[in-house]
């Protein structure tokens, strides 16, 4: 029986060089705004809690759901700034499908205080789309004042 060839002993690797991003005087890296150029954007960290991006998905579904003319629009009225509710019953059903359409996780922005904009994937048979609305407080109310889907 052959006798077994030792194996080289492995040297030790150096440490990693230290990342090359910004860092505050907390500690947190910092990062460039990339606003406006989507493929380049960085993807936001989950800063809300379940609860909010639940309640995000949820509205983003009803809004899918009413543009694929699934649910009347009155439904999200108290939701919507009057222009966007007037921009909701005009658009109609803009959705083409066959079942009603699915929403994923929304990919959230604060790109200011008082504001969120949000986009969600929605798989609606063979061909998904997205849908990106913005809400900004008004009081203690986040409302829609913005949405377009492609």
């Amino acid at each position: 029986m052959p006798k077994p060839v030792p194996l080289p002993r492995l040297a030790s690797v150096p440490p990693a060089d230290p990342p090359y991003d910004e860092r505050d005087g907390g500690g947190h890296v910092t990062r460039p705004g990339t606003y406006g150029a989507l493929a380049l954007a960085p993807v936001p960290r989950r800063t809300g809690t379940p609860t909010d991006e639940r309640r995000l998905r949820g509205l983003g579904q009803a809004l899918a759901e009413i543009l694929a003319g699934r649910r009347p629009p009155e439904t999200v009225q108290d939701r919507l700034t009057e222009r966007a509710y007037r921009e909701l019953v005009r658009a109609g059903k803009m959705i083409d499908t066959e079942r009603p359409p699915l929403t994923g996780l929304p990919h959230v922005q604060r790109p200011r205080d008082g504001v969120i904009e949000m986009c969600l994937l929605v798989h609606c048979g063979p061909r998904s789309r997205v849908l990106a609305v913005r809400l900004e407080r008004q009081g203690v109310q986040w409302l829609v004042t913005e949405f377009e889907t492609a």
